[in-house]
């Protein structure tokens, strides 16, 4: 996994606690932190996002590789 989509996906669970949080709670989280939704800071929070979540639709359809599969393995045992 590339530096990009290690930060992609990190942006991606950041938009997804923060939908959870609004779906169960009724709370924005990004724009409590920056002020409200219309404020930039948000808006600029919400594209990353956005575009986060792009980028790792690619790793949909990413080949797992025999080295990533045997890296995994031995970090896991």
């Amino acid at each position: 996994m590339s530096v990009l989509q290690k930060i992609a996906l990190v942006l991606v669970i950041i938009g997804a606690v923060n939908w959870g949080l609004v779906g169960f709670f009724q709370f924005d989280l990004v724009a409590t932190i920056f002020g409200g939704q219309e404020e930039i800071a948000s808006r600029i929070v919400y594209g990353l996002v956005g575009i986060a979540g792009l980028v790792s639709i690619g790793l949909l359809f990413k080949p797992v590789t025999v080295e990533e599969t045997d890296r995994s393995y031995r970090t896991n045992h």
